[in-house]
C-alpha cells in the first residue's frame, strides 16, 4: 500500500485463512469522518457499497465510525489463565448473526430471508431497497450520531423490530440465537 499525507480514503482486503471462520475476508474502506457531512458523498456511497456488494456477493456491509464498530464487534473477557483479559470477537462473521445495528447496515438476501416481514415494520425513513436483493437500514443520518442517546434508543428499536434473537446481546453477552442461512464460501464463487 502506498499513501500519502493527503490520501483520505483506504481500502484493505482481508482474505479468509483456509483455518478460519468460514466468511471472515473482508473489504475495510476508511474514509473521513467528515466527508459524511455532504449529502452528494452519502449517496455516492451508498452507490459504492452496493456495487461492492454485488461483486464480491456479499451477504452483509454495515458502514460506521471505527469507535462505534470497535464498542460492538470487539470485547475483552477474562483470560484463562485468571489473570488479566484478553480480545476477541462478540460474532466473527456474518454466519454467527449480526453484532449490533450500525449507521448504515446493507443487508442482503440471506439476511432479507432470515428478517422476513419484520423489515416492512421498519418505518420507510430509515428503510430502503438499494438494489436487487439489497435493503439499506439506517437508523440516523449521519455516522457522527453514533453512540448518542438518541442513537442508542433508535438502534435498540430496530433490534426489536427486526428481533433480538438475530444480534449479540451486549449485555448478557451471548451469541445470536437466529442466524442467516449463508451458503458455503465455496459456492459464493461460482
Amino acid at each position: 500500500m502506498v499513501l500519502a499525507k493527503t490520501d483520505r480514503d483506504f481500502f484493505l482486503f482481508s482474505a479468509r485463512k483456509s483455518d478460519g471462520p468460514p466468511h471472515v475476508g473482508k473489504v475495510t474502506w476508511e474514509a473521513a469522518l467528515s466527508r459524511a457531512k455532504n449529502a452528494q458523498w452519502r449517496a455516492d456511497h451508498v452507490n459504492q457499497v452496493t456495487a461492492l456488494m454485488k461483486l464480491f456477493n456479499s451477504p452483509l456491509a454495515v458502514s460506521a465510525t471505527s469507535e462505534d464498530t470497535d464498542r460492538k464487534c470487539d470485547q475483552f473477557i477474562p483470560s484463562p489463565s485468571g489473570f488479566g483479559q484478553r480480545w476477541t470477537w462478540t460474532v466473527r462473521d456474518p454466519s454467527e448473526g449480526l453484532a449490533g445495528v450500525f449507521w448504515r447496515n446493507f443487508y442482503g438476501p440471506p439476511f432479507l430471508e432470515m428478517f422476513g416481514d419484520r423489515l416492512n415494520a421498519i418505518p420507510e425513513a430509515q428503510r430502503r431497497t438499494v438494489a436487487d436483493g439489497i435493503v439499506l437500514v439506517e437508523p440516523y443520518a449521519l455516522p457522527t450520531d453514533a453512540m448518542t442517546p438518541a442513537a442508542d434508543a433508535a438502534e435498540q428499536q430496530l433490534r426489536e423490530v427486526l428481533g433480538p434473537e438475530c444480534f449479540y446481546d451486549q449485555v448478557a453477552r451471548t451469541m445470536p440465537r437466529r442466524v442467516p442461512d449463508l451458503p458455503h464460501p465455496g459456492a459464493l464463487s461460482s
